[in-house]
């Protein structure tokens, strides 16, 4: 073992000496780095502007795996001044004791320079001119993969690893020599095909006259109106309009907010500023949207979106007139007073019952179920939504209701003061926390609020308030945000609007102190660069959160029959965790109001449940109203696909269907895991029921980040669907995938990619953005 260190760090002095030498070189030949060269945007040449002619082709051929916190190496292909930042060796995503320096595009260094400070290394050149294309990291990973296209095969060999946490490269110029050496085949685009002639010509002129760019457009008038209206209504200077707005703020940070009359569609982002409307926005970079911001007075300010919209964080949040109107009736219209401003100590901060205790329990809720979707959205495309160990805590598809805003949720305003204490979040413990103590802690103050609640619903629900359909949030028969279907996807996830699929194994209800316990717990509270105790609190933490969504959704049951359903969710769990469900801890001892005529209450309930969303139910994706019945037909025998074949069917699917003399038509499989409970943390594998195993198909496109693209013909839907059904293994797969997909050594991946991009983003004008290859596979 003392010899392989030995080894290890001779290694380490070698390749840092190669390094040296490298960077000695090119001082010698191009002269010496200048990290100012790109603190300034250089004048296009004419001809030749970066956002028409240059951004399209990385947009689609680099941002398709260079975007967000899980870009690999930090490189964000999706601005110029993302690609003026450069790459870095160290992982935002990362098992970390302590908690890391956060490194936000346009939040915690404005300028290239700034960034090389942070460790960031340069991929543009920045040195003579004459070494734009020699020096340019960028430019050399490009012809890379021209000099050295994808070896032969239709698989890739395992020296291409995909896997989520594999190791990264992350070559600085000077080390990019020994790279090329040893790595021939490792060029850019990673694992795909390379760009066209035409492509590879029009970047390497942008990067030979010096990586230019022209700025940003200017924004229309009517924008530019409506952004200095609502910062008016933002920044009022009364207490009550100051604690609005610092509500507001602390739910809609991650929004792409944009205008509803906006017919070129502006996204901005919602941001704490050092001064007010009127004077340049001083962004005030706080880990988290509540962290006390230094200032006396806040303002909440309007900030462009430059980066490209990528479907994983793309969250649009849609203000006018009518948003306006509905704000003010929810927080101003109701008669209270707010005496003072809560302050920014974390242990108060962290918690919403605390910090917004004078604003009306009601219209808080209602702000929330108005945009349910986003709401919920925040964890699903937030940056703690990354990984296996962030999701195995959902099941792979299930559906979500909400508690009416009256009645139950009514009663609420005097039960929430009382029970503030015990509301309390793992986050209020910093991005450095422990994990043992805290836990137990938590765990306890979780154990008491169920025994709270449980007693304070017992008494609602004795005096003739049994639960019913009533206590379902119908989203007043116009809001489709009432009925949400979540799909998780082994290492990410998906929820949009409607009851898709076949009933699921288990539904959440989902009240106010739950939904905004979930957000506080998961977006606003949540330290992407935090250590491990923080990551594991705040996943630890989250199962209290699944299993009050189940109690609600079992207390609808019969009172005879909820202790046989939650035994059948949580199938080889100790009973400690069942009595968080329902039992103990969780507990209801009053009937049902719903009159059951089976003795299956569950599907029938299920049932029952869609007829009492019927009017507000999105469709969309459903495949019940589609006009071909025939193709309706063998895709219905397709999501009737049930069992361990499906085991070896990728868990995101776009299914491409070229049909004669009309335009492709695109679908999505979803595969569903099933799992005998979702309690186990690192050791989902033992909880495995192949049997269980679903598969959902929907029109459209659902997930951010396809596993795999299929096209078949018309004809081949029933060849397709017996080939699955088919599967007892990787050679039944790879027979398959031979026959229908479109791998990434595929000659056409790029045009048949440009043309899927282009349907997901006609088709969903406000909710797309591109697609992310970062998951796609290699079999």
């Amino acid at each position: 073992m003392k010899n392989h260190h030995i080894l290890a760090l001779a290694w380490v002095i070698l390749v840092s000496g190669c390094s040296l030498l490298s960077r000695h070189a090119l001082d010698e030949q191009y002269g010496p780095a200048d990290p100012k060269r790109f603190d300034a945007m250089r004048a296009p040449l004419p001809g030749l502007a970066f956002r028409r002619d240059v951004q399209p082709i990385l947009e689609r051929r680099c941002v398709v795996c260079h975007a967000c916190y899980d870009a690999p190496c930090q490189q964000k292909l999706t601005s110029w001044e993302g690609i003026a930042r450069g790459s870095s060796k160290d992982r935002v995503y990362a098992t970390r004791l302590r908690e890391a320096q956060p490194t936000r595009l346009f939040a915690d260094a404005q300028t290239a320079s700034q960034w090389r400070n942070l460790g960031f290394s340069a991929v543009l050149n920045e040195r003579d001119a004459s070494a734009n294309l020699a020096a340019s990291v960028l430019y050399r990973l490009l012809r890379l993969k021209a000099q050295h296209p994808l070896p032969a095969g239709s698989i890739l060999p395992p020296s291409f690893d995909f896997s989520l946490d594999r190791a990264e490269s992350c070559p600085r110029i000077e080390e990019l020599d020994a790279f090329e050496r040893e790595n021939p085949f490792w060029g850019m685009p990673f694992g795909l095909p390379g760009l066209t002639t035409a492509e590879m010509s029009m970047v390497t002129r942008w990067l030979e006259a010096g990586a230019p760019f022209e700025g940003m457009p200017p924004l229309p008038k009517q924008v530019e109106e409506q952004l200095d209206q609502w910062e008016r209504f933002l920044n009022g200077d009364s207490l009550k309009q100051r604690l609005v707005s610092r509500y507001l703020y602390e739910h809609l940070f991650l929004a792409h907010l944009f205008f509803d009359n906006d017919a070129q569609r502006h996204y901005f982002q919602l941001v704490r500023s050092r001064t007010p409307p009127g004077v340049a926005v001083d962004l005030i970079a706080s880990r988290r949207p509540y962290d006390d911001p230094g200032v006396d007075r806040v303002y909440y300010r309007f900030v462009r979106e430059r980066e490209t919209v990528v479907d994983k964080t793309h969250m649009p949040y849609a203000l006018g007139a009518k948003r306006l109107l509905r704000w003010r009736e929810l927080f101003f219209k109701p008669d209270y007073a707010v005496d003072e401003l809560p302050g920014y100590d974390p242990d108060a901060a962290s918690n919403p019952f605390t910090t917004f205790r004078a604003l009306p329990v009601r219209a808080r809720y209602q702000f929330l179920l108005d945009e349910a979707e986003f709401t919920i959205m925040g964890f699903i495309k937030g940056p703690v939504c990354r990984g296996q160990v962030a999701l195995d805590v959902i099941q792979d598809r299930f559906w979500v209701f909400f508690v009416a805003n009256h009645g139950v949720a009514q009663a609420r305003d005097e039960f929430l003061d009382r029970q503030a204490q015990f509301l309390r979040l793992p986050s209020e413990e910093g991005s450095n926390a422990r994990i043992i103590g805290p836990w137990r802690r938590y765990a306890q103050l979780e154990e008491k609020y169920l025994q709270e609640k449980s007693a304070a619903l017992t008494r609602y629900t004795l005096d003739d308030n049994r639960p019913d359909l009533d206590w379902i949030w119908n989203g007043e028969g116009v809001n489709p945000n009432a009925a949400l279907t979540v799909f998780r996807h082994f290492d990410s996830a998906s929820v949009v609007k409607g009851l898709l699929g076949e009933p699921p194994k288990t539904a959440w209800l989902i009240g106010y102190p739950l939904l905004e316990r979930i957000h506080y717990l998961l977006v606003a509270g949540f330290d992407v660069y935090g250590n491990i105790g923080h990551q594991f609190l705040s996943r630890l933490y989250m199962d209290f959160m699944r299993m009050e969504g189940e109690f609600n959704f079992l207390a609808l049951l019969p009172l005879d029959r909820r202790r046989e359903v939650r035994d059948y969710w949580y199938r080889g769990a100790d009973e400690d965790v069942k009595n968080h469900v329902y039992g103990s801890l969780a507990r209801l001892d009053v009937d049902s109001a719903i009159p059951y005529l089976s003795k299956d209450p569950l599907p029938e309930l299920y049932a029952m449940l869609r007829k009492h969303m019927a009017p507000v139910l999105d469709r969309r994706h459903e495949l019940t109203g589609m006009a071909d019945v025939d193709l309706r037909r063998d895709l219905g025998t397709l999501a009737a696909l049930r069992g361990p074949a499906l085991s070896w069917l990728p868990e995101v699917v776009i299914l491409r269907i070229d049909q004669p003399a009309r335009v492709p038509a695109y679908f999505t499989l979803l595969r569903n895991t099933g799992h005998s409970n979702v309690t186990s943390l690192l050791r989902e594998g033992r909880n495995l029921l192949p049997a269980e195993n679903s598969l959902t198909v929907v029109s459209g496109f659902i997930g951010a980040y396809p596993n795999a693209i299929y096209r078949v013909e018309r004809s081949q839907v029933p060849a397709l669907t017996q080939a699955i059904a088919g599967l007892a293994g990787e050679t039944d797969y790879r027979a398959l995938a031979d026959r229908f997909a479109v791998r990434r050594t595929h000659p056409d991946f790029w045009p048949i990619s440009d043309a899927l991009q282009d349907e997901h983003l006609q088709r969903e004008p406000i909710r797309a953005g591109l697609l992310d290859y970062g998951r796609l596979e290699n079999r």
